[in-house]
């Protein structure tokens, strides 16, 4: 994007336009187009069946007609960020000089805003290359509170969504996946000095952050996949008008029909 606005920072350009400033200038991650084909099909599947690793995806993709190796599919998955969810394995980089905090939740039942909230990262295909998306989500209400695009998986795209999100109040619990960007200081500090407690799903646990997956299902089926966006401002002006559907007009089913912004703000007497 260029800076059409001079009298406009970038800094806040960017905080408009719902991006990284370290990304301002970014253009999609690339792969040759049979790669990003493959990608976009792998993580379709991967939504279906998490439990799939880059060995069951190869021989699925083959059984489907695909001329690919192992090797290939591992590379991809990685790129997407994309590992098999089943106990004792690994799902996420962790990185070994971080804490990596307990899991807290289990058990736990959520009956008021701002008792949870937790974030994630998913992969956005384009046209001509690929996004990563993050987003913070309230789990008492599902609604999403912030959300940020890079063409990176960095630690400072979901730091800016979660001091985003900390307009609307803060959650007594945080909870997270074991990757680097979540387990770093920098991102944990913002929450401690806050007397946030600090949560992080276990291993290879798929349900321990079920609602944000549930959202990430929501968004690519009914929005990501049906677009086919071409380029970032593409993907960020759908998103927007994605969320603020998810925010306010479309009903859920946990709470009887409400939209999950009218159940999040009601509690905070908003109108």
């Amino acid at each position: 994007m260029e800076p059409d606005h001079p009298e406009v920072s970038i800094r806040r350009q960017c905080e408009l336009l719902g991006v990284s400033r370290s990304s301002y200038y970014f253009e999609p991650a690339g792969e040759t187009d049979q790669n990003l084909s493959l990608m976009r099909i792998i993580d379709e599947q991967y939504l279906k069946r998490p439990t799939f690793g880059y060995g069951m995806m190869t021989d699925w993709l083959i059984l489907q007609g695909h001329s690919v190796n192992y090797k290939r599919i591992r590379r991809l998955m990685r790129l997407a960020g994309l590992a098999a969810v089943f106990p004792g394995k690994k799902t996420t980089e962790r990185h070994p000089g971080h804490k990596v905090y307990p899991y807290l939740l289990r058990g736990v039942v959520i009956t008021r805003t701002n008792h949870v909230w937790s974030t994630d990262i998913t992969y956005v295909p384009l046209a001509r290359g690929f996004v990563f998306l993050v987003a913070v989500i309230d789990w008492y209400s599902r609604c999403v509170l912030s959300w940020r695009l890079s063409n990176t998986m960095d630690m400072s795209f979901c730091i800016e969504a979660l001091e985003d999100a900390f307009q609307f109040g803060k959650p007594e619990i945080f909870n997270t996946d074991q990757g680097s960007q979540f387990t770093s200081p920098e991102f944990t500090q913002r929450l401690l000095s806050r007397n946030i407690a600090v949560s992080m799903d276990g291993r290879g646990r798929a349900l321990d952050n079920v609602f944000i997956e549930r959202l990430w299902r929501s968004v690519k089926y009914e929005n990501i996949y049906l677009m086919n966006y071409e380029t970032v401002a593409d993907v960020y002006d759908g998103l927007t008008s994605y969320f603020t559907h998810y925010n306010h007009d479309r009903p859920h089913q946990a709470h009887n029909g409400q939209t999950p912004g009218s159940v999040f703000f009601k509690s905070l007497g908003a109108h």
